[in-house]
């Protein structure tokens, strides 16, 4: 029988079920071994594996053919699925059962020596992965990760579908509206001069979907922002983005479990309790040190200041009496030498704090500290009662500034007790932000962006250092995975937050005037939410970073290792552009070029 097609069926869906059926599949070459004069081949697709054998003395290939043959070689191979005996079953495989005794095996596409070798056990350079990532994909962990992003968006699009949303694409090109990142500017060639930036964001264009009449939209957007690369972070990303017309905060949220718990159940194969818990933002960084923070373990931050409100402890005293606050976490029995509880200390100077207060509780109650001289018995015990200290527990005590006490704490806390993995998911919804935060120049800014509502506009305009917004977070395992709000949908409000942001009536026509004129044409109330799909994915897979969930990422320099972006581009075409690369940018350019 002469093969005339590709494939009739795919390796990883045979079974003792075919067993005698003439099939013809089509792959990778995974593995060759040759065994008393029979070569055996693994042939691999997107579906799984199944063994072949060859025998090279039935005409099924040339002795050509055979002898070139080798790993990630694409064949197409006609046989008959035979069983392999209770004896030979190879139980790591759903085909495990049979095997195709090979009639006709041809090569599709031969393959050069590999960079790297695709089993897992083998570490391979991210450099060298990166610029090699179309075979990168191929390693079976890549190729779960990009099924599981397809799986998670797939799962996303069926429940928004069944409530109604409507899929629209907003523009890719758009006007530059600096607002936290910096914006990736595209120049125009008809319009020398000017720009396009990328959105960093859909913001404005869902809102004006509201404005539209369009009552629920979602999108599968890329978002790009000029920002410093992290393990969480890339200049260009994907995320989920909603908005729905007369919607307010419990609306979106409510949205937001069944998109988390459906996309948890598809890749993860878990199903997650309903409702997530809540916090509000002061709640999290009271207990946590954070806005974004991990539930899965304990080990609370709690305010000791009470006990220190008379203390004769004058590190602990000056900061009370400036405002400070004292708080401490409860680490758990650490053992840890003097070299180790001296390294937590360096850690929190690290960190911005003046110092750290550790204390061991020994075996008879007592603490153990450099500081235990200065502190009374009633001190001593006080704190080991707020800590809910046994024998053995390590106490760790910040005094300074709220803010500082937070992030020291609270990073500890993750240093001491974070879990390793990803065994378990733990969403949480934080809300009631502040609705600004003040610049290092003094000034306020957004804690989300200038198109938050806030939750009382009189209390905002008296006093913006205390003023809550309507905007809440989704937080998993202690990363954020997006924000949202509320949205401001009259001129008047959207005005006054501008007046707190420093943002002129004449700047703010300049920057959004196309936008403040939409929203005099009746807008609807109206709320959203955003969150990285990228991220989301890293973290139901187990993956630290998420280029390891993205098909083709950039490095942590920004840089695109397989088609060499960013790249320089000819004199001809910057012309066109109208650009000039300025001369200190030549000059670095002729260095690097002697240099090399």
């Amino acid at each position: 029988m002469t093969a005339d097609l590709y494939r009739t069926t795919r390796p990883g869906l045979l079974g003792i079920g075919n067993d005698g059926e003439t099939v013809q599949v089509a792959g990778w070459v995974q593995t060759r071994r040759d065994h008393g004069g029979i070569v055996f081949l693994d042939v691999r697709d997107a579906t799984g594996i199944v063994q072949v054998v060859v025998d090279p003395e039935g005409g099924v290939a040339t002795e050509e053919v055979l002898d070139g043959l080798r790993r990630e070689y694409v064949v197409s191979v006609l046989g008959v699925v035979t069983s392999r005996g209770e004896d030979h079953v190879n139980p790591d495989i759903p085909s495990g059962e049979i095997e195709i005794v090979a009639s006709e095996l041809r090569v599709l596409s031969p393959a050069d020596p590999l960079p790297f070798q695709l089993d897992e056990r083998v570490d391979v350079d991210e450099g060298l992965r990166l610029q090699y990532r179309y075979l990168d994909l191929r390693r079976p962990t890549m190729a779960a990760n990009l099924k599981a992003r397809s799986d998670a968006i797939r799962s996303m699009r069926r429940v928004l579908d069944a409530r109604g949303f409507l899929e629209v694409e907003t523009p890719t090109l758009v006007a530059s509206t600096p607002e936290g990142a910096r914006d990736v500017l595209v120049p125009s060639r008809l319009r020398q001069g000017h720009f396009y930036a990328l959105p960093q964001s859909p913001q404005l264009f869902k809102q004006l979907l509201m404005i539209s009449g369009v009552d629920r939209y979602f999108q599968i957007a890329r978002c790009y922002r000029d920002e410093d690369f992290r393990a969480d972070r890339q200049i260009e990303f994907t995320q989920l983005d909603l908005e729905g017309a007369f919607w307010g905060q419990e609306d979106v949220l409510e949205v937001l479990e069944e998109v988390a718990v459906e996309v948890s159940r598809e890749v993860r194969g878990v199903d997650l309790a309903r409702p997530f818990p809540r916090l509000t933002w002061q709640e999290a960084m009271d207990r946590y040190g954070t806005d974004k923070p991990d539930i899965r373990f304990e080990m609370e931050i709690r305010d000791l200041s009470a006990i220190f409100s008379a203390t004769e402890f004058k590190a602990f005293a000056g900061v009370l009496g400036g405002g400070g606050t004292v708080r401490g976490i409860n680490a758990g029995a650490k053992g840890l030498t003097r070299a180790g509880l001296d390294g937590l200390v360096e850690r929190a100077t690290s960190l911005g704090a003046k110092g750290l207060v550790w204390m061991v509780v020994e075996e008879d109650g007592s603490i153990r500290s450099p500081v235990a001289k200065f502190l009374s018995d009633t001190e001593q015990e006080a704190i080991k009662g707020a800590l809910n200290a046994a024998a053995g527990d390590l106490l760790l005590i910040v005094a300074d500034q709220f803010r500082t006490v937070a992030k020291v704490l609270g990073t500890l806390r993750l240093d001491m007790g974070q879990p390793d993995g990803h065994e378990e998911l733990a969403y949480l919804f934080v809300t009631d932000f502040p609705h600004f935060e003040v610049t290092d120049e003094g000034n306020y800014a957004p804690m989300h962006h200038p198109f938050t509502a806030p939750e009382n506009v009189d209390d905002m305009i008296e006093s913006p250092d205390t003023a809550v917004s309507q905007a809440y977070d989704v937080v998993l395992n202690g990363s954020e995975l997006g924000s949202g709000s509320v949205r401001i949908h009259d001129p008047a409000t959207q005005g006054k937050v501008f007046e707190v942001l420093g943002i002129t009536a004449e700047d703010a026509k300049r920057r959004f005037g196309w936008f403040m004129d939409a929203l005099r044409y009746g807008t609807p109330p109206h709320a959203g939410f955003a969150f990285g799909i990228d991220r989301m994915v890293s973290i139901l897979q187990g993956e630290p970073n998420i280029r390891e969930v993205i098909p083709f990422p950039k490095t942590q320099t920004g840089s695109d290792p397989l088609t060499g972006s960013p790249s320089r581009v000819a004199d001809a075409q910057l012309g066109e552009l109208g650009v000039i690369i300025a001369p200190e940018v030549l000059a670095v350019w002729a260095e690097q070029e002697d240099a090399e």
